[in-house]
């Protein structure tokens, strides 16, 4: 369950923004709860212009990068680009090898495979470029850790010029040049820039213009690439994704036709989930070059053949990391069982090295605990692999305490890459384990959802949904609003798809209603009560359904603190109920022995609890299999127990409700019928009796017990004969006259009530007030 946070915009500031900004106060609430909060401010970053792009001069080096590459195309030199396999390193490459193609440069590009050469610089891909003629390496999205290839390079004659974003270390390459947005002797205004983010300003200041058609590639690695979308950052991803939509390059147009979505409504998640993983595909298994001339390319055909083969290798991407993770989810179950650690250290042979970051990810989101995947290589006696963490653990420090047995690793808070010995990954385990049982408390075990947006149902519409359009692009640092709506009531709730592990919901308040849809949330359904409050977290999106628009939450979390009352009455057979009872945290209440014997066996080993046998401890879930004897061992049991949700099944064996009580005259007739003839024996002849006067079955055995306990009449092995009595009693003196009285009025309420009337009996049992003023 995710711990809810709620981060409550201040209304002064809302109010602000919408006078002054004229927008909505959904839009107000979503620039106030990140922090954009002056009018002015909030202009200038919903109606971003040219002027929000720096001088591309303003970059350290930059004059002497120029200089040199213009040098070099004037000598006729050739170019190397050199490149990463990632998403953003491939954008990196088309932009500069772009540029340089329409300044009439010899250029050709290379990039690393992560299986052969790894991240980065290499001396042996460096070595293959100065045998193929190459005077001049410009790095893209890398170099700036690679102090000795690019060292080596510089022995070889080559001229380096490195271009990136990654961390600078303490020691910088010995390079012709370094471009770079946080470089030490620099001074450029924005510090964020993704790898094609650099490669882009590195074009503009060697064609002295701003190339337009460019910035869709841009828009591609600044968004595959994860960095804040703010500033230069998300004036390239709006121009880019508005580029995107109208684009003739057959690389968008193909890639959007692969991907089964309309070029026309690309947006920041098209880049993110569709276009994004395709082009990272190929670098992934392999060779990442395709990805560039798919990007490059003018050629329709070519591009429609290259977006096939991208999307081919992202399917055998996907069936790969399903495959390992299938096999690590095994690994943890016969490693760990219930006792799930503070930290995963999965690590197997052969997994392909490429996707195991990916693996990790999944990991530690359905389990929330940092994890590692590692490849092992016994040939090289090495693993090699990714880590992923959760908030309060920063891995990259927890892996510097073990820098001793990792030789290689590198990172930040929430991810890192690492390889190291293979008789080590115990080791590791254990330490970082032990490390983490000193940091993470059970509430940093438990993910945290961050609420930043609660709105009210009266302020959604069409309209406003589609004026957030001004607020795009969402990503790091401008996240997507979580929105929140409290108190609402479910009107209908339904199972959905084939499956029927989708869920439907009509929400109201008041007069105002909302459609709802949960994927994957089918089993919620089962957990939902009618008139049960409700407080629904997820995103809010336009529906458009046979040319009509309305307003649909696409739920992520839900929650309801009223507790729940489930009607299980009439629904005889068990295996029926059975699956919709959570199974942890459950007691199982018989109020009558022969109901466990009758349950024993459809309740498949589960343990049924006789009530007044043992200690009733609190459960989240309680189901009453029968009904009480009286209101009181009801009211006691749910008092002591005080559960979240009350399955109320009701088996009654002997109903007595419709038969309801003899009357007084059917007492009198049978009270003169037995003095006229002294004494009846029961046994023999009830029955006929019974049936001669049309009564229910067990009338004359009841009022024989009733004139018993009254002292009317005495019963002896089934005789009944009458007592000489002086004076009148009433029949209700009667226990048995009392039991069944008792009976009848709780089969009344417990078993053929109305829902609600059931629910109010029992909020009040809750409360402890059943039996104060008004009985059952």
């Amino acid at each position: 369950m995710k711990r809810w946070t709620v981060e409550r915009p201040d209304e002064q500031l809302v109010n602000l923004l919408t006078k002054e900004l004229g927008v909505s106060s959904v839009q107000a609430k979503i620039l106030a709860s990140r922090g954009i909060t002056d009018p002015d401010e909030a202009k200038a970053f919903l109606h971003m212009d040219a002027s929000s792009m720096h001088d591309p001069y303003l970059l350290h080096e930059m004059d002497e990068a120029v200089e040199i590459i213009k040098k070099a195309i004037a000598a006729d030199k050739k170019i190397a680009v050199y490149g990463d396999y990632d998403g953003d390193g491939v954008t990196s490459v088309t932009v500069m090898m772009t540029a340089l193609e329409r300044l009439g440069a010899d250029v050709v590009f290379a990039i690393p495979n992560r299986f052969l050469h790894g991240y980065g610089p290499n001396k042996e891909l460096f070595t293959e470029l100065y045998e193929q003629g190459v005077s001049l390496i410009v790095t893209v999205d890398n170099g700036i850790s690679g102090i000795d290839e690019i060292a080596y390079a510089k022995t070889l004659g080559l001229s380096v010029i490195v271009t990136d974003h990654h961390e600078i270390g303490s020691i910088m390459p010995p390079a012709d040049a370094i471009i770079h947005p946080r470089h030490p002797d620099g001074k450029y205004p924005f510090g964020e820039l993704a790898g094609v983010g650099v490669a882009f300003k590195l074009a503009c200041a060697l064609l002295d213009e701003v190339p337009q058609d460019l910035f869709e590639l841009v828009a591609i690695g600044t968004v595959a690439d994860l960095v804040p979308l703010r500033g230069e950052n998300r004036y390239f991803v709006k121009q880019g994704i508005k580029q995107m939509r109208v684009s003739k390059r057959p690389a968008i147009q193909a890639l959007a036709r692969i991907a089964g979505t309309e070029q026309a409504v690309l947006s920041e998640e098209s880049i993110g989930f569709m276009i994004g993983p395709r082009l990272n595909a190929a670098g992934r298994l392999g060779d990442a070059a395709p990805a560039v001339h798919l990007l490059k390319t003018e050629d329709g055909l070519l591009a429609a053949s290259l977006a096939k083969e991208l999307d081919v290798l992202n399917k055998e991407r996907q069936a790969i990391v399903a495959d390992i993770s299938s096999v690590a989810e095994e690994m943890i179950v016969k490693r760990y069982g219930d006792r799930i650690p503070y930290v995963f250290v999965i690590a197997a042979e052969g997994w392909n090295a490429g996707v195991v970051g990916i693996v990790a990810s999944r990991i530690t989101e359905k389990y929330y605990r940092p994890t590692i995947v590692l490849s092992i290589d016994t040939e090289k006696g090495i693993a090699k692999g990714s880590a992923r963490s959760i908030v309060g653990f920063d891995m990259f420090a927890e892996l510097s305490k073990n820098s001793d047995i990792l030789p290689h690793f590198g990172g930040h808070q929430m991810a890192a890459g690492m390889s190291l010995a293979i008789e080590d990954i115990e080791t590791l385990r254990e330490q970082l384990n032990a490390q983490a049982a000193q940091v993470l408390t059970d509430d940093m075990l438990s993910p945290e959802l961050i609420i930043d947006v609660p709105l009210s149902m009266d302020e959604i519409d069409v309209g406003v949904l589609e004026s957030l359009e001004l607020l795009r692009p969402f990503g790091m640092d401008f996240q997507k609003p979580v929105y929140l709506l409290e108190d609402l009531s479910a009107t209908t709730i339904r199972k959905i798809g084939a499956a029927k592990n989708h869920m439907k919901l009509e929400l109201s308040v008041g007069e105002h209603s909302l459609d709802a849809i949960g994927f994957g949330l089918g089993h919620i359904a089962d957990q939902l009560t009618p008139g049960v409050k409700l407080s629904v977290v997820g995103d809010l999106q336009v529906n458009e359904w046979n040319g009509n628009k309305k307003p649909q939450l696409l739920i992520g979390d839900i929650r309801s603190d009223d507790w729940q009352l489930f009607d299980l009455r009439g629904v005889r057979e068990t295996s029926r109920w059975l699956p919709s009872i959570p199974e942890e945290r459950t007691l199982f209440i018989a109020f009558h022995e022969q109901t466990v014997t009758y349950f024993q066996s459809s309740l498949k080993g589960i343990a049924i609890h006789l009530y007044g046998q043992g200690l009733m401890v609190e459960a989240d879930n309680l189901v009453l299999l029968d009904i009480p004897n009286d209101a009181v061992q009801l009211e006691e049991l749910i008092l002591n127990v005080n559960p979240k949700r009350i399955f109320a099944h009701f088996y009654a064996a002997d109903s007595k409700y419709f038969d309801g009580l003899p009357g007084r005259d059917q007492f009198g007739w049978y009270y003169s019928f037995l003095k006229k003839r002294g004494e009846f024996d029961m046994r023999k002849n009830g029955e006929q009796l019974t049936k001669h006067k049309a009564w229910k079955k067990d009338t004359v055995y009841f009022m024989s017990q009733v004139f018993s306990e009254l002292g009317f009449v005495k019963i002896e092995n089934g005789l009944v004969s009458v007592v000489e009595t002086v004076g009148k009693r009433d029949l209700s003196e009667a226990t048995s006259y009392q039991e069944r009285e008792r009976q009848i009025e709780l089969e009344k309420i417990l078993l053929y009530a109305p829902y609600m009337e059931l629910k109010n009996w029992f909020d009040k049992a809750k409360n402890g007030t059943v039996n104060k003023g008004e009985n059952v």
